[in-house]
């Protein structure tokens, strides 16, 4: 029997997101747990629907934000998952990657940083290829935009300076960094967090490097897999991405650490960061990307992280509610981060 419902939740997807994300598995566990998702209708104003506990959504635009603004101000209650402002920090490659370091995991053997890159605005920069003296060949070149766009998935290997000239900027320029071929990629839901491991471009040999015959490779042709754009289906993309394999999983704890970081950091809930081991040193990790609300559903068992984050969205929220109401207690937050307040009504 069903629990009592006691939240429901809004989603504005894209219809290609929607379709990944909100399968019935996901709608029949949450509900059996008191949780409603409910489609957002993107024909009607946001605020002329509901009501909504919270509203779930990955859409962007300025017609968007002012939607959520206005919806906000009419339920002042109600959870955005999550701010505009702080998405657009993963939408450039060069900011989001900032907040890594301002992170600190103390007591601890394993270290972690970001590759050393640097982001090209102009052709003129790229040519005269000073700019780019200072890394190590191998790059690999990605566009600086990161939207989730088709074409922000565009990147490349790049063996030499000479190659650059093939680029179009705005791009940043990141070192490759041998990393075993296997990338790990850590789920954050809220506190919860899953890291499951998936092939990755292979090792490149300074002979390897020296012996291809073209000095730019798109990264389909670097891993000699299918070309993803010639996968019709996603989920038969990213089970070919799947693999056996004995690589060890860096320590949780350790990865809890640093998704707890961001989280804070970056004023967000729903993310991924992927992570590489160096092959060098064994306890040196980076962080090559951060992404908004990624494919949930390619992590195992989807369905009771998320069912699990709503529900403590939802019991989080009713004890604020509650605290609020108690002896009509206003909570005053100090703009600058400081303590809380409690000033009779």
């Amino acid at each position: 029997m069903a629990e009592k419902r006691f939240g429901v939740i809004g989603y504005a997807l894209a219809p290609k997101k929607q379709n990944s994300f909100i399968r019935d598995s996901l709608l029949t566990l949450a509900k059996s747990r008191g949780i409603e998702l409910v489609r957002v209708d993107s024909n009607v104003s946001l605020a002329d629907q509901g009501p909504f506990d919270c509203v779930l959504h990955k859409l962007y635009g300025d017609d968007w934000k002012r939607q959520l603004q206005d919806f906000k101000t009419k339920n002042p209650n109600a959870v955005i998952l999550d701010a505009p402002e702080a998405i657009e920090r993963l939408h450039n490659r060069i900011s989001m990657l900032q907040v890594v370091s301002e992170l600190r995991v103390d007591d601890r053997t394993e270290t972690f940083g970001i590759p050393k890159q640097i982001v090209i605005y102009d052709k003129e920069t790229l040519s005269d290829g000073q700019a780019s003296e200072s890394l190590k060949f191998p790059v690999i070149a990605k566009p600086l935009v990161a939207d989730g766009s088709a074409k922000s998935h565009k990147m490349a290997l790049v063996f030499s300076h000479g190659a650059l000239n093939k680029l179009k900027p705005p791009i940043v320029l990141q070192e490759f960094v041998n990393h075993g071929g296997v990338i790990f990629k850590v789920y954050v839901v809220g506190e919860h967090v899953r890291c499951v491991k998936r092939k990755s471009l292979p090792d490149v040999s300074e002979e390897k490097a020296l012996g291809v015959s073209e000095d730019l490779l798109s990264f389909s042709q670097v891993s000699n897999l299918a070309n993803r754009d010639s996968v019709d289906d996603e989920d038969k993309y990213y089970q070919m991405m799947n693999f056996d394999d004995t690589t060890e999983l860096p320590p949780q704890a350790f990865i809890v650490d640093i998704a707890s970081g961001l989280r804070r950091a970056m004023k967000l809930n729903l993310f991924n960061f992927d992570v590489i081991r160096d092959s060098r040193h064994g306890n040196r990790y980076l962080i090559i990307d951060i992404n908004y609300f990624p494919g949930y559903a390619k992590m195992p068992g989807y369905e009771t992280v998320l069912t699990d984050f709503f529900c403590d969205l939802m019991n989080n929220k009713q004890v604020d509610e509650n605290v609020e109401e108690e002896g009509n207690v206003t909570k005053i937050v100090t703009g600058d981060g400081g303590e809380e307040k409690d000033e009779s009504v």
